[in-house]
């Protein structure tokens, strides 16, 4: 046990001699036999508990079995009490992640206000195959298929190299006590589901399952530093624009459901809508969602935007400056018209005939049946049929903004095309400028 340990720890320099730790103990067999072990061999350790009131007295005897343990083995010992149930429905979260929130939350609180070096939990090898299995049922990459890391930012898992059998008889052959979460034997939770259910039966047909995919976790872990320089080679190549609130793929560049995959990972996209999305690649108008994304196919592209609250109309009753809630300002003066006015061909500054324009205007998304004159010509358009024309993608076309006066008719096509019916020309006296910016 020892020297598994104490390999692992060397392997991936999980700890230093002139460390501190803290060690998370909840006094269950693998958080017992993770303290005992550092201590033995010889860090620096303290620990670190967490009620969290969901099993009353089973929790309270949990505490106390801590506390005497701790003092036992003079060993320092931090305590916190929480109100799981309360932080679960103000969040709303499950139990399961509002414990985990609040433990890593005070884990890190305490690490930095004792100046420690590192929390070490007590997940151990066969975790690692569970969760091998739990993210290959939710759906999962590559990166899923590693399993736990021995170290995740400051904490870390000296245990990852020995098995729940390892921990028991090393906790039996020291005549360790240790108590035991009456929820672990319940198969309700996925995770308890894996190791209640499906372990077994997996151990049945091979009594090494759990360490041959470890194993293989720890294969893929290793090859992920190539296929990392690979996709990172493969995504400069596939991106056009890259923002907070989105990018544009060039779909041409994807070469595989992998590269995808990892691209679209950090937007939230699950892997049955990237497979979607592979598919689907050549037909233009498919839109794809996560819980803030939008993704859209077009043509050879797919454009991926952060979904926002729709901006309310914004009324605009005489020249000044207005600020949409989605950051663009729009700034209304006039003028009158004289022998040196030229017309603006910027995008997103227009002159209008002032004299036919009625406030007060009002800015707002486009509507269905919202139609107007493009400048220059004569009939009507729909305003969805014009940005078609355009070949504006569906999700441009939903961020898309009207200027319209008191008539409601459109006088402008925020930043594509004015109102005919508002042009200026040879009788206009009165010239009205509308600027939008960002």
């Amino acid at each position: 046990m020892l020297n598994k340990v104490r390999a692992l720890i060397d392997r991936y320099r999980l700890l230093r001699r002139d460390g501190r730790y803290l060690v998370a103990l909840s006094g269950g067999a693998d958080s017992v036999a993770l303290l005992l072990v550092l201590q033995e061999l010889g860090y620096q350790v303290e620990a670190v508990h967490c009620n969290f009131r969901l099993r009353g007295p089973e929790s309270d005897r949990d505490e106390q079995f801590v506390l005497e343990l701790c003092r036992e083995r003079d060993i320092s010992l931090h305590r916190a009490h929480f109100d799981t149930r309360g932080y679960a429905e103000l969040h709303h979260v499950s139990i399961e992640m509002a414990a985990r929130e609040l433990r890593y939350r005070y884990f890190e609180q305490l690490r930095q206000d004792l100046a420690m070096d590192a929390i070490c939990v007590a997940h151990h090898g066969d975790d690692v195959a569970e969760t091998v299995l739990l993210n290959l049922i939710r759906g999962t990459g590559l990166r899923g298929l590693q399993g736990i890391r021995p170290k995740n930012g400051y904490v870390v898992r000296p245990l990852l190299s020995v098995s729940r059998k390892d921990v028991e008889q090393y906790l039996k052959d020291k005549q360790q006590p240790y108590v035991t979460d009456s929820t672990n034997l319940e198969a309700d939770a996925l995770r308890n589901k894996i190791r209640l259910n499906v372990m077994p039966q997996l151990r049945a047909v091979n009594p090494k399952a759990a360490e041959n995919i470890r194993w293989a976790a720890r294969c893929v872990a290793d090859a992920l530093s190539v296929y990392d320089e690979a996709i990172e080679r493969q995504r400069r190549e596939a991106v056009v624009e890259e923002s907070d609130e989105g990018l544009k793929l060039d779909m041409r560049k994807v070469r595989s459901e992998s590269l995808l995959f990892e691209l679209l990972k950090p937007y939230g996209f699950s892997a049955a809508v990237t497979c979607g999305l592979a598919s689907q690649r050549r037909k233009t108008g498919r839109l794809f969602s996560s819980q803030e994304y939008d993704a859209v196919v077009d043509r050879e592209y797919l454009v991926v935007r952060r979904r926002t609250a729709e901006d309310r109309p914004l009324v605009l009753p005489e020249c000044g400056t207005y600020c949409l809630t989605s950051g663009v300002k729009l700034t209304l003066a006039q003028f009158e018209r004289d022998a040196t006015f030229q017309p603006s061909k910027e995008q997103h500054l227009v002159h209008v005939d002032g004299g036919k324009v009625r406030f007060p205007l009002t800015v707002r998304r486009v509507q269905e049946g919202d139609w107007f004159v493009p400048f220059g010509m004569t009939g009507r358009k729909l305003v969805s049929d014009f940005l078609t024309d355009r070949k504006v993608n569906l999700l441009d076309k939903r961020k898309a903004l009207v200027v319209c006066d008191a008539t409601n008719a459109v006088v402008w096509l925020v930043g594509y095309r004015t109102d005919n019916r508002f042009r200026v020309s040879d009788e206009t006296e009165s010239v009205l400028i509308i600027h939008s910016s960002t």
